[in-house]
């Protein structure tokens, strides 16, 4: 019987010649990640494990983004900790203020994560990585401390649900439709556990940008991450990003499944997450009647210069409704320089948005946009819980970029069609 991307992966890094879902292994990772939420309590952890160095130096990745620039003095200390952490042994990929971007979009860009690579990370969206052919996961601060000694982590090998994406999509339809029509499709806890391996003819033919969206998101349906076959896309992405070598896996053609389900994508619109889960799937065309206090462009999920893009080209020559606040946050340093340059700040600026440093903020009630009792947001974040962006009677919902920018003009949920895009 074959094997999966998935099993390849854990099985070379843990040196087997195969494995099968629920065996439990060991396995050496490439990169060990961890923000200014998670790192302070793997560093305190580490520090109780009493060894006198970490496993390797360019394989441990420190980001404080989720309260930077630095909102109170509690975040400034959870900061410093990571700084002092980071000189005291001579971490390679610590980024300060300036140089950071939000974790999950920033490592991808500077060929920090690469396909094959098994990498763990103290955040629940690491699953990011999985677009570029490789086993990322999100573990606990304790493990990731762990990991930060000894350069493994133990493993139990999931099952494996294989997506198979084809038609023609809609006009402004993209990755974040897609993931949401799956969650809705399959449920929050739909594939606890598993991996979600994306395939099929819609995803030979998505950007990176829409991969990234779709893997970002595998773990709001429960997943252990997502996953896509490294292809073209993948090697024209990360050729000239890395000076490390890498290695593309597949999945065999008898590799056994859990499930496959097969979606026509010709037939899913412009979808919104309504509140609480992300699975609260409806068509953006039936919310016409929700009225909005703010829009959130920006996070791990859509922070990237096509989302940017694709909100410019609804905003060009329009405002913002006066009854809404609109924030837009590229995702890093140089998606934040390249929107400068191609004028797309200025779009955003002259429809009366303000744009912000890189951070992950308001998408997790940080900082940045919180919400107050009884508000709403439409986000091109990732999660819409209770409380999530603020007061726990507010209400966030979730969709694409164009969605959220058609949404800031009209101040009500709505589509880009409705303004006559």
């Amino acid at each position: 019987m074959g094997m999966t991307i998935a099993q390849k992966i854990l099985a070379d890094h843990a040196g087997k010649k195969e494995v099968s879902p629920g065996d439990i292994i060991n396995a050496k990772v490439d990169l060990v990640l961890a923000n200014d939420i998670t790192a302070p309590i793997a560093i305190k952890e580490f520090e109780k494990l009493g060894v006198k160095d970490v496993f390797d130096k360019e394989k441990i990745a420190l980001i404080p983004d989720h309260f930077t620039p630095q909102k109170d003095i509690k975040a400034a200390e959870q900061c410093k900790m990571l700084k002092d952490f980071a000189k005291r042994y001579a971490i390679k990929h610590y980024f300060e203020i300036g140089r950071v971007g939000i974790e999950h979009a920033l490592l991808p860009e500077e060929g920090i994560v690469l396909p094959g690579d098994l990498v763990i990370g103290a955040d629940s969206h690491t699953c990011t990585y999985g677009a570029l052919g490789a086993f990322a996961t999100g573990v606990g601060s304790t493990d990731a401390a762990v990991a930060i000694a000894t350069g493994e982590c133990w493993f139990k090998v999931p099952e494996t649900i294989k997506f198979i994406y084809y038609g023609k999509l809609q006009r402004w339809v993209g990755g974040k439709d897609l993931i949401l029509y799956t969650i809705g499709n399959i449920g929050v806890e739909g594939a606890s556990y598993m991996v979600m391996e994306f395939s099929g003819e819609v995803i030979d033919n998505m950007p990176m940008s829409g991969r990234l969206t779709m893997c970002n998101m595998a773990i709001e349906a429960g997943a252990k991450t997502g996953i896509i076959i490294p292809d073209k896309v993948t090697e024209n992405y990360v050729k000239n990003r890395t000076k490390r070598s890498y290695k593309f896996y597949n999945s065999d053609s008898d590799a056994s499944y859990f499930d496959i389900k097969e979606y026509d994508c010709s037939k899913i619109p412009p979808l919104v997450a309504c509140p609480h889960l992300p699975s609260n799937v409806k068509p953006a065309n039936e919310l016409t009647h929700i009225k909005i206090d703010q829009v959130v462009i920006g996070s791990c999920t859509n922070g990237r210069l096509e989302d940017l893009r694709e909100a410019a080209m609804v905003l060009r020559g329009r405002k913002v409704n006066p009854e809404v606040r609109m924030i837009v946050i590229p995702a890093t340093q140089k998606i934040y320089r390249e929107a400068l340059r191609e004028g797309l700040l200025e779009i955003f600026i002259e429809a009366q948005a303000v744009v912000s440093p890189p951070t992950c903020g308001p998408c997790l009630g940080g900082h940045m946009g919180i919400l107050a009792k009884g508000e709403r947001a439409i986000a091109t974040t990732n999660r819409n819980f209770v409380g999530r962006m603020g007061h726990p009677e507010s209400e966030v919902y979730l969709s694409n970029p164009a969605v959220a920018a058609a949404s800031a003009v009209l101040g009500r949920i709505g589509t880009p069609e409705e303004l006559g895009l």
